[in-house]
């Protein structure tokens, strides 16, 4: 089974393209904190999200460097060769859905920069509660200890 949630901050704006069908495509990066070692001590992954079609034209809207988001998906792994004649590997995660996680209490997006319009806080998924039971859906609090992990 190939499923991951992932919550971070972006390290730049959404960056919006279309296929040569006219597909809607938004690729960005997260950063997000793993805990490494018995001190507390935080390392970040940096991780590439790809969206498609509506979600992808909301993304790009809405979005901006710094915003907190949970992002629900599948990773892909793929390759390809480089103009040196290298094989380069890649990763990045398909995402279902993104929520867009509430801002700071001055307004900002968490990187201190003012957010434009009025982003939805929500994802544009037609199930807007995927990220709020987490806690119910694996039999307890989600990374806390609690309840049976189901597997």
């Amino acid at each position: 089974m190939n499923i991951c949630v992932l919550v971070g901050r972006l390290t730049h704006d959404p960056e919006l393209r279309y296929t040569q069908s006219g597909l809607p495509v938004c690729t960005f990066a997260i950063a997000v904190d793993r805990r490494t070692r018995d001190d507390g001590t935080k390392e970040t992954d940096f991780i590439r999200v790809v969206t498609w079609r509506k979600m992808a034209e909301i993304c790009s809207q809405y979005l901006s460097k710094g915003r907190l988001v949970a992002v629900h998906g599948r990773i892909q792994t793929g390759s390809y060769t480089a103009p040196d004649g290298t094989t380069r590997k890649t990763f990045e995660v398909m995402a279902n859905s993104v929520k867009f996680l509430p801002r700071g209490a001055n307004g900002s997006n968490g990187s201190g920069k003012q957010a434009s319009g009025a982003a939805p806080e929500t994802s544009p998924t037609e199930d807007r509660s995927e990220f709020g039971n987490l806690g119910d859906e694996f039999g307890g609090e989600f990374g806390a200890g609690g309840g049976d992990i189901p597997f």
